[in-house]
Formats: C-alpha cells, sequence, structure tokens
C-alpha cells in the first residue's frame, strides 16, 4: 500500500514527465539549444584532440549509421534525459527557487557523471575502459549541463534529447566513439 508522500511523489513525477513530453518548444528554445551544442562542440573538439580521446573515424557503414541515429535517440537520447533531467530538475511550472534549481541541478549532474561508470561496471562492460576515462567524464559532465540547461530553459525534453543525441551521434560516427567502443 502506497503512503501520502509516495503518492504525492509519484504525482509530481507524473506531472514533470507529462508537461516534458507534451511542452511544444517554441523558436527560442531551438536556438538556445543549438548555442548549447555549439559551445560543448567548442569546447569538446579542442579537449577531445588535445587529450586523444578523439580522433576522426568517420562510420561509412549504412547499417552502423541508421542503427547510431535511431539507437542513440532512443538512448542514451531520451532515456537518460527523462531519468536525470525530467525527473531530477524542477518542471518551471513547479517555480522553484534557484536556490533549489542549482541544488537539483548539481545533483543531477552528478548523478549523470556518476552513472556511466557504473553502467559500464554493471550493463554495459563493453564501455568499461572508455566510460571510466576521465576525459569523457569531462565531456558527459559539460554536455550534462548543456542538457540540463535546454530542459530548464524549455520546459521540454525535446531541446536536452536533440543536443544529447547531436553529441553522442557525432562522437560515434564521425570522432572515433563507434570503433572506440565495438573495436
Amino acid at each position: 500500500m502506497l503512503n501520502f508522500s509516495a503518492i504525492v511523489l509519484l504525482g509530481l513525477l507524473g506531472r514533470r514527465i507529462t508537461y516534458a513530453f507534451s511542452t511544444i518548444p517554441d523558436f527560442t528554445d531551438w536556438l538556445v539549444a543549438a548555442m548549447l551544442a555549439l559551445v560543448y562542440t567548442s569546447i569538446a573538439l579542442p579537449v577531445g584532440f588535445w587529450s586523444g580521446f578523439l580522433k576522426v573515424d568517420l562510420q561509412t557503414s549504412g547499417r552502423t549509421i541508421v542503427a547510431v541515429l535511431m539507437g542513440c535517440l532512443l538512448s542514451p537520447g531520451i532515456t537518460e534525459e527523462l531519468l536525470f533531467r525530467v525527473l531530477m530538475l524542477p518542471h518551471p511550472s513547479e517555480n522553484a527557487s534557484e536556490l533549489m534549481l542549482w541544488f537539483w541541478g548539481c545533483a543531477s549532474l552528478a548523478l549523470f557523471i556518476i552513472y556511466h561508470p557504473l553502467n559500464a561496471l554493471t550493463f554495459y562492460p563493453v564501455g568499461r575502459s572508455t566510460f571510466m576515462n576521465p576525459v569523457f567524464l569531462l565531456l558527459a559532465a559539460i554536455l550534462g549541463g548543456a542538457c540540463s540547461i535546454a530542459y530548464l530553459q524549455s520546459g521540454s525534453i525535446w531541446p536536452a534529447v536533440a543536443v544529447h543525441w547531436l553529441g553522442v551521434t557525432a562522437w560515434l560516427l564521425l570522432l572515433g566513439g563507434y570503433r572506440r567502443l565495438y573495436g
């Protein structure tokens, strides 16, 4: 039997999910997401190439390209944004204080970073060496921050999913991520 607190929490999470998926981003929301993607790119490329974590490596197999483009939309795109942004961050309609936004933003980002090595140690062992790499974790932290801003600014999951999806698919298909993970 659910107690009152659990019912309230489930109601809150249900509203967050409903609002996040049903809020249609406007032009400004997409513009902010594009700017966040550009800022992320301007940081990730120099750091990644300087450290040797990124290498130009184009995937040319049509099957691989389609699988990555479609697969990354679901995971990590939608699933990680749902878990680390929508469920954890106050939706703009909640009118949370700046202090609460910072608290939940930092908690969400910390869990997002920790999730990757834990995922590699449990469910995704092929990613072990990559997901434990400090450069990967730094780039994931920056990407997670950009996705949080996109979500909080728009109240919609879609700009955050787009930023996340773009970053991951570019890495996998153009910058050596696929070979790093799958040989």
